[in-house]
């Protein structure tokens, strides 16, 4: 049965009835340091032209080489034909390891318990030996051409309110160099690299293909996503999680989509490349229909090798891989993008396209503004690829200030018909016969169903353009991997396993039910789970670190929420994580019992801090320090009496403005009363008895 549906209306196709399959990749950094190094995971936020002039950097070209089956990965030789070279940045985090200059360390343990834990609690099963990998990887991002990657667990299970989601495999492997810069060159593009990210230890969660729509795709991930942040081991912020996509429809294939950073876009994400596939399957059928080709059939499983391969012959003899310079045609062009490149060194070189014209397309957009699936996007995207800008093809000539003569021109240079298109791509010459062939080889896949291939979502400005995506290399093959023979093999016990599961972390759900119980709001609740302190919270209201008695719940929630830790660390040159949480549980215990004034809640917790007693030294040695401290700093409260005389006192001589005032004098009087007081009196107390006495004679008058 036709495969139906509207490419033009996305959000519209029905996944059930085109045979939708879907699964997740979630690449997360792990809060350890690097995997194989001992370097810290510390990211410098420069940008190409902010690198530090101290930094040394280094160039490389990679190559290509055989995997462990002798054969060479079809991703990794098809990079090595963009001719591109690498510039490498090397950070304080970054040495020879990083360089690929000396051997990697061992694993690192707190990287492989967190994993393991995270292993736990998707009950998947852990193999008995972690074996690391060599993932053969030629873009650039690792220095050593390849990615060190460990299977820690497989056979998993993630729970959704869609229903469970299978996971095939948990991974633990390096994160990649952190690319700054692509420049291009008569040679080829020059790409800047900066090692600090390179061997962050990365969990890598593979699904099953058991998600059942695009939307449940989206749920899938916020589930994964909270999973690993429960385990309060992983990094936080953006770029910390990246969430790639392996969608297909019945009669497409698989394609991996990288840079889904938005969960919210997802789904669109999703059903555009659903109808770009169902656009492409079309579009196959009319070719293959026009050239007597044998029908494509609507579901991949029922292709034949044979038969694709006579299709395969027929798409190459109609159309061969055959570029002609049109360079003096272009040489008084109006276009100056044309002229400028000419003057550079480029060459104008031209593929004919048999029995293409009118398929190509020009740029249209759907009701949400996304751009409509077109071959002609597909041949461009190829091309750049290639390392060039992109290409013109004549559906969409003339225009971009070429003219409608030179479009003839190339026309009838190639011989063309009516029914034939043509692509025209201005670079070196190298570099656009390059981008031809790659533009030409993709034509010809146009009589197939889509390639399997790794795409990306297009981005402007940090988030998604429109929700489509452009071609990024083929999907890589099994020769990619083969094993890490420099690092040991690591034995998993059963006692290992079984103390990682004694252990397990609480879930969103249980950390909510458990704040609940402490009477703080829920509105407190929501915040203290968002910054992840609910941990903090419960340690407070349970006292017990280094002998505290229990703090108030609210109390200690406002605590945390106002981040009283930055205003003790504010002047002290140190970082507001070096301020120890001892150390504010005893200023709120000692506020809340009348030993300090609110006012001298934090002068007072910085001084404990930079010149106090050790925490070692016990709990009530060090509140008697700090009561000491504090009423030689005139931050010990003056008793009720003393309070309430010194407002009885400013109330009196000031009785005119408050009759005048009313409740308005309260701010004025404040600092009179809290001037007499010598900053003696909680402000919490003096406001309270001020209130009630300007009420008193607001009643009087009234």
């Amino acid at each position: 049965m036709e495969p139906r549906g509207d490419v033009s209306e996305a959000g519209e196709l029905d996944p059930v009835a085109l045979g939708f399959m879907c699964g997740l990749e979630i690449h997360q950094q792990l809060d350890t340091g690097k995997l194989h190094s001992r370097m810290p995971s510390e990211l410098f936020d420069y940008g190409i032209d902010e690198i530090p002039e101290g930094w040394t950097h280094s160039s490389r070209r990679l190559r290509a080489s055989e995997g462990e089956s002798g054969q060479v990965d079809v991703a990794a030789r098809f990079e090595q034909r963009r001719n591109r070279s690498f510039v490498y940045f090397q950070p304080p985090n970054a040495g020879l390891i990083e360089l690929d200059e000396a051997p990697p360390l061992e694993h690192d343990d707190e990287a492989i318990d967190i994993v393991l834990t995270m292993a736990g609690m998707m009950d998947a099963k852990p193999v008995s030996a972690l074996q690391a990998m060599r993932k053969t990887v030629v873009d650039g991002s690792n220095t050593s051409g390849f990615q060190r990657t460990t299977l820690v667990a497989t056979d998993g299970t993630v729970q959704t309110e869609e229903g469970n989601v299978g996971v095939d495999v948990i991974c633990l492997e390096e994160d990649s160099a952190r690319k700054l810069d692509t420049k291009p060159s008569s040679s080829g593009e020059v790409v800047y690299y900066t090692l600090d990210r390179l061997g962050m230890p990365l969990v890598e969660i593979a699904t099953a293909p058991d998600i059942k729509s695009p939307e449940h795709a989206r749920e899938t991930a916020l589930a994964l996503g909270t999973l690993l942040r429960d385990t309060r081991r992983v990094r936080r912020g953006l770029g910390s999680i990246r969430q790639d996509l392996n969608v297909s429809i019945a009669c497409g294939d698989r394609v991996e989509i990288k840079g889904c950073q938005d969960l919210d876009w997802i789904p669109r994400i999703i059903r555009l490349e659903m109808a770009r596939q169902l656009h492409m399957y079309r579009m196959a059928g009319e070719l293959r229909s026009e050239a007597g080709l044998p029908p494509l059939p609507e579901d991949r499983s029922d292709d034949e090798v044979p038969v694709e391969n006579r299709v395969a012959a027929a798409a190459a003899a109609r159309l061969p891989l055959d570029a002609h310079d049109m360079t003096q045609l272009f040489e008084n062009c109006d276009s100056e993008m044309v002229r400028n490149s000419l003057s550079s060194g480029s060459r104008v070189l031209a593929v004919p396209l048999s029995g293409f014209a009118g398929k190509l397309g020009s740029r249209k957009t759907d009701s949400k503004g996304s751009q409509l699936p077109r071959l002609g996007r597909e041949l461009a995207s190829a091309a750049k690829v290639a390392g060039v800008a992109g290409i013109f093809h004549s559906d969409e000539l003339p225009a971009y200030d070429i003219s409608s003569s030179e479009v003839e021109a190339v026309r009838e240079a190639l011989s063309l018909t009516d029914e034939d298109a043509f692509a025209l791509c201005v670079a070196s010459e190298w570099q656009a016969e390059l981008a031809l062939e790659s533009a030409v080889l993709r034509a010809r896949l146009a009589y197939h169903r889509i390639p399997q291939e790794v795409r990306n979502v297009v981005i402007k400005r940090g988030q998604p353009d429109d929700g489509t995506t452009t071609a990024m290399r083929p999907l890589p093959g099994g020769a990619r991997m083969y094993p890490e023979t420099d690092i040991p093999v690591v034995e998993i016990s059963e006692e290992h396993w079984d103390s990682i599961n004694e252990e397990l972390p609480l879930t969103s759900e249980q950390r909510r039910e458990r704040l609940q119980g402490t009477g703080i709001s829920d509105n407190q609740i929501e915040a203290i789970l968002g910054s992840e302190m609910d941990d903090i919270l419960i340690m407070g209201v349970e006292g017990g670190p280094c002998g505290c008695p229990p703090v108030p719940a609210k109390a200690w929630g406002s605590t945390i929420l106002d981040n009283l830790r930055s205003e003790v660390a504010e002047g002290s040159g140190r970082d507001e994580a070096d301020v120890p949480w001892p150390n504010l549980m005893l200023a709120i215990h000692a506020r809340e019992t009348g030993v300090v004034t609110r006012e001298g809640v934090v002068p007072m917790a910085r001084m404990l801090w930079l010149e106090g007693p050790n925490i070692d030294s016990g709990f009530e040695h060090r509140l008697e320090w700090f009561s000491a401290k504090s009423d030689e700093n005139g931050f010990t409260p003056a008793d009720t009496g003393a309070v309430e005389a010194a407002v009885d006192e400013v109330v009196a001589e000031n009785a005119d403005m408050i009759r005048e005032r009313g409740m308005g004098a309260m701010g004025p009087l404040m600092g009179v009363v809290m001037g007499k007081l010598g900053g003696s009196a909680d402000g919490k107390a003096v406001s309270n008895a001020l209130r009630s006495r300007i009420a008193e004679i607001s009643s009087e008058e009234d």
